[in-house]
């Protein structure tokens, strides 16, 4: 496919963090563009506000004569269901059709491409990588798996010559990538469904990190079965961090490198798994030849992601956090973090689960990891793009939480229940729509605070 011959672009599932990201990519290069979602939401209202029509009706005739022209290309998401009738329509007329990590290969394929593959940390570790690779003056292209806070967009185009990617493995998508530079952050059991045991969701990522060009460099977390370039905290890899101490909210450390030592490196993002998502951007950036001092200096300005450990009141006897986590060992990670950044306070937590199947497959490692919070919140499971399963509900989970402060709650009692909230922490957890409710939250907490 060649990008020149193009002359529109339809997205079917337009909202999504990283189709909504392209969908910016291809207005910013002159192409037109529009596309189908199931909902309105900010995402696909500030596309509208830059001139990309979205429709919320799976409906053939809505879509403008301009994209049913053969020179448009159709990129759609894995989590829309083949029976849906405008993908039906476009595959029955013989257009060219893509996944949507079929078409960042292709975008980024001749670029100086970092590439960052894990089942936790890629939002993060990316939007990092771009912070530091701008203050770098690098030309780059970032698609972000989440809102930068220091772009304020998913999106980031200050040139063509570098990009950075999320390398996603749900639906095998980052087997289309062919990185100068991967990163492998984790690779817990996840995306089960897909996957079906941990051995092949391994040797996924092993066919991945053959992608990488010949030329290229694997950056890895010290302890995965993989060979390249290690990072880690206090564990002799060849990027790492030593000397931690916490000053007024913030990390102070030192950071190894192979030929030298960076010390009194400031990081404001709470939690050991941020520090090694900041270590694990410093790590792919001084690959691309920029200071190594230059990009540590560059960690103390990040500012963070939406939804990722993000403080929506920080007062001095109250904190709201709220994050993305919908897996065990994500949960586990904004535990020690809150702990660690607020010690002796009570934590409570709000918890939607994401996934029938999820919940099913890590059903005793989610109650394992709520147990350990002061008071446990649970709303019923999002189902995203499943059916429901048979016997796999919140109940179901609930039931093993071994801490008796616990309680299943509807969503719309949700406000009423954290009004009545005497921790000093309240946390808010989960990929689904828990993010919509958070911004209510805040403000009603906000008055009583």
């Amino acid at each position: 496919m060649n990008l020149k011959d193009i002359h529109s672009v339809y997205f079917i599932g337009i909202g999504g963090i990283g189709m909504s990201a392209l969908a910016r990519y291809f207005k910013f290069i002159g192409k037109k563009v529009a596309g189908y979602d199931r909902t309105s939401s900010s995402i696909t209202d500030n596309l509208i506000k830059q001139g990309i029509s979205v429709h919320f009706e799976d409906n053939v005739n809505v879509i403008s004569d301009a994209f049913k022209h053969p020179n448009t290309l159709v990129v759609y998401t894995p989590a829309v269901p083949s029976t849906h009738s405008e993908l039906q329509f476009y595959r029955n007329q013989g257009f060219e059709i893509k996944k949507r990590s079929e078409v960042l290969g292709i975008i980024t394929k001749d670029s100086f491409c970092l590439a960052v593959a894990g089942t936790h940390g890629k939002t993060t570790t990316t939007s990092i990588l771009a912070h530091l690779l701008k203050v770098c003056d690098l030309p780059l292209t970032a698609f972000l798996g989440g809102i930068s806070e220091d772009f304020n967009s998913n999106f980031v185009l200050e040139g063509t010559e570098y990009s950075v990617i999320e390398a996603d493995e749900f639906d095998r998508s980052f087997l289309h990538l062919t990185p100068t530079v991967a990163c492998v952050t984790s690779m817990d059991a996840d995306h089960l469904d897909i996957y079906g045991t941990k051995e092949e969701l391994e040797r996924s990522f092993n066919e991945f990190v053959r992608k990488i060009k010949p030329d290229g460099k694997l950056i890895v977390r010290k302890g995965l079965p993989l060979d390249g370039i290690t990072f880690g905290i206090e564990d002799g890899s060849d990027y790492c961090i030593k000397n931690i101490s916490i000053e007024n909210g913030a990390y102070i450390f030192d950071i190894v490198t192979p030929t030298d030592v960076i010390n009194n490196v400031k990081f404001n993002k709470p939690g050991r798994h941020n520090l090694l998502n900041g270590l694990a951007a410093f790590t792919m950036a001084v690959q691309t030849g920029c200071s190594p001092h230059r990009i540590a200096q560059a960690l103390e300005s990040f500012k963070g992601v939406q939804r990722r450990f993000s403080y929506q009141i920080k007062e001095k006897d109250f904190v709201f956090i709220d994050d993305y986590a919908h897996h065990p060992t994500e949960i586990n990670a904004v535990h020690q973090a809150i702990r660690e950044m607020h010690e002796g306070e009570k934590i409570t937590v709000v918890f939607q689960p994401h996934l029938f199947s999820r919940t099913k497959d890590f059903i005793e490692d989610f109650a394992t990891s709520l147990s350990d919070f002061d008071e446990i919140i649970l709303l019923d499971i999002y189902p995203a793009r499943e059916e429901p399963i048979e016997g796999v509900t919140s109940q179901w989970l609930l039931d093993k939480i071994e801490n008796p402060n616990k309680k299943l709650i509807s969503k719309s009692a949700l406000l009423e229940e954290v009004m009545n909230c005497k921790s000093g922490v309240l946390v808010a957890l989960g990929a689904g729509d828990i993010g919509l409710e958070v911004p209510k939250i805040k403000k009603k907490l906000s008055y009583a605070h």
